[in-house]
């Protein structure tokens, strides 16, 4: 039995509501159970220095906690002077999830950064924010199709993230916190909607896995994302 009575291929309670900040060019609330993650996406006519002059377009992320996200409060990382390890480690790895879905020709040179701020967690922060991020990201580049600013949908996939572990010997889908700190085995799925994988972090946390488990997982993170995916349709319908 899970912690919170799901099924073991059983999400948690998936929700969108989009347009929750007034200046941003796309934005999101995104809960996954007691995981909720403000996403927003900010549109700039540049791009970083490295791809100048080449044509093509830039989305990045940055990810952070906030103070009380968690059960103590955590300093702020502006406070301390720089970002942890995890917090870098993150928001790379939005970034170049969200850019597995864009095709950067038809983008044109321009930046669009998502922000991704945890206001709180219970498990799941990171791919909570690849799945909202992909929906700010989705409204943003809708208002540049609007204003005929690209010539051609520049997204080709939506993308989206979950969970899955080994919890008392059985695989599980979604992890929330009480999972996530006693899972043997924990992994993170990211996915394109058309089911291609973009990145598998997975490790043993407690005892290994086999590879016919680890079969047992993906398939779990195909359910998973197949829903998530559903979800983003329904909030940029």
């Amino acid at each position: 039995m899970r912690p919170s009575g799901r099924e073991l291929s059983e999400m948690r309670a998936v929700s969108i509501e989009t347009g929750v900040t007034k200046h941003a060019e796309g934005s999101c609330l995104i809960r996954m159970g007691d995981t909720h993650v403000l996403c927003t996406a900010t549109l700039e006519d540049r791009v970083p220095p490295f791809i100048k002059g080449s044509g093509l377009g830039w989305v990045t992320a940055e990810y952070g906690m906030l103070p009380r996200s968690t059960t103590s409060r955590m300093r702020r990382e502006a406070a301390v002077g720089k970002q942890g390890g995890r917090t870098v480690e993150i928001q790379r790895l939005i970034g170049r999830s969200l850019r597995a879905g864009v095709d950067r020709v038809a983008l044109g040179e321009r930046q669009i950064t998502i922000d991704c701020d945890v206001i709180q967690a219970d498990g799941g922060t990171r791919c909570a924010s690849i799945t909202g991020g992909w929906v700010a990201l989705r409204l943003a580049v809708n208002k540049l199709m609007k204003a005929g600013d690209v010539i051609s949908d520049p997204l080709i996939s939506p993308v989206a993230a979950v969970s899955c572990g080994i919890y008392a010997g059985q695989p599980v889908l979604d992890l929330d916190y009480p999972e996530d700190s006693e899972a043997g085995v924990d992994g993170n799925f990211v996915l394109r909607g058309d089911g291609s994988l973009i990145e598998v972090q997975m490790s043993a946390e407690g005892t290994v896995f086999s590879r016919d488990q680890m079969g047992e997982l993906l398939d779990l993170a195909q359910k998973g994302v197949s829903e998530l995916v559903a979800a983003q349709a329904g909030a940029t319908a």
